[in-house]
């Protein structure tokens, strides 16, 4: 028997709370060693409000969880008792894959590209820019300060926002940082 990953459906906004009344429901069943981890996948991500840097953690999946788990055999008791206390947990939708007899677990690239993202966010957390190209800003810093513009270019890599803005009557691209404007 090998532990595979499968994606289950929960209701969303309440993931963590459903991950953590699922360990506990298991742990009362004596069944943990069926399933060794459940995840709420997330990343870390770096975002100023009112002046003030924080990195906040975001759902990659918001209405989903990660399960590593033992279900191939589903004529063993035990792994009925599983799939049972799952499908019983408050807020439990049901196995990403189809409704069949046995759930189709996820394939390795799947979760290495999951797994991966959440531990690169962990090591270097992603920065998150609220602006998306034709969004209407205002520059609140800078040589351009009090300038309206339009967003052109959102680059997360650099932290910068390309704004088209308007000086003495003609439209100029102008590159800023993305803590240098604000949304209108």
């Amino acid at each position: 028997m090998t532990h595979r990953w499968y994606v289950i459906r929960v209701q969303a906004g309440r993931e963590e709370r459903i991950r953590e009344n699922l360990l506990r429901r298991l742990k009362a069943e004596a069944l943990e060693d069926r399933i060794t981890q459940v995840l709420v996948p997330f990343e870390r991500v770096t975002e100023i409000k009112n002046g003030k840097k924080r990195v906040t953690q975001r759902k990659i999946y918001p209405g989903y969880l990660m399960i590593e788990a033992e279900l191939d055999d589903t004529q063993d008791e035990r792994t009925q008792r599983v799939r049972g206390v799952l499908r019983e947990t408050p807020g439990f939708g049901d196995f990403v894959g189809g409704r069949s007899e046995k759930p189709v677990p996820m394939g390795d690239e799947e979760v290495r590209k999951i797994l991966g993202q959440m531990e690169r966010s962990e090591e270097s957390p992603r920065l998150a820019i609220g602006f998306q190209k034709g969004d209407t800003v205002k520059v609140k810093e800078g040589p351009f300060e009090g300038f309206d513009g339009t967003v052109e270019e959102v680059n997360t890599q650099k932290g910068t926002v390309r704004v088209i803005v308007t000086i003495f009557g003609r439209a100029t691209s102008v590159e800023l940082e993305y803590w240098q404007v604000e949304p209108v």
